[in-house]
């Protein structure tokens, strides 16, 4: 692959950040077709692996994917380039919007937009869900994976008393360890 200029990563980042709305899942979409089908800057499993990790370290996912396909393209600098990208245009519209909120936000306009791009958001959010199970869910060790998924979203939306993420996440780290080494036969690479 070609080495990435810096500036190519920064206003690829600046482009994603400035047209993606929904935060992270909702940026899935955007994120694979610019780095993955028109750039070749990764792969989907990289792509949905980046997006694991992001979930489990601290900050906004997206920020954290970008910050690592910076590095993986560029190293320590192309992590900050690509961070410093996602969140350029997002900084700048989010301090414009603090000065003038407090005048708009009772506006039925602006009230109508959010709500109309709230709805757009879900249905980003579902196309990233769909395209993960197409690619991720292809034999029975990762359906098992996808039903301890779903085992924890019945555990985090029914149960009467609140389970800690962090312990589905633990038991689901184990889940998957026990999956893949019953995949493998108990040898690993």
């Amino acid at each position: 692959m070609k080495k990435v200029s810096l500036l190519n990563l920064f206003l690829t980042f600046m482009k994603i950040g400035a047209f993606s709305f929904g935060g992270g899942y909702a940026m899935l979409p955007i994120l694979s077709r610019e780095l993955v089908e028109k750039r070749g800057w990764t792969c989907d499993d990289d792509l949905n692996d980046y997006y694991a990790i992001g979930q489990c370290t601290p900050g906004v996912i997206a920020v954290n994917v970008s910050t690592f396909i910076g590095n993986k393209l560029r190293g320590v600098i192309g992590g900050i380039v690509a961070t410093f990208g996602m969140i350029f245009v997002p900084t700048i519209l989010l301090l414009i919007i603090a000065i003038f909120l407090t005048r708009f936000a009772e506006n039925p306009y602006v009230k109508d937009a959010l709500a109309g791009i709230s709805a757009c958001v879900c249905v980003l959010i579902l196309n990233a869900v769909i395209k993960m199970w197409k690619k991720s869910v292809v034999d029975l060790p990762s359906f098992c994976l996808f039903l301890i998924a779903l085992i924890c979203c019945v555990l985090l939306w029914f149960l009467p008393f609140s389970v800690s993420p962090v312990i589905l996440v633990i038991a689901g780290a184990i889940a998957g360890i026990f999956v893949q080494k019953a995949k493998s036969g108990g040898k690993r690479k």
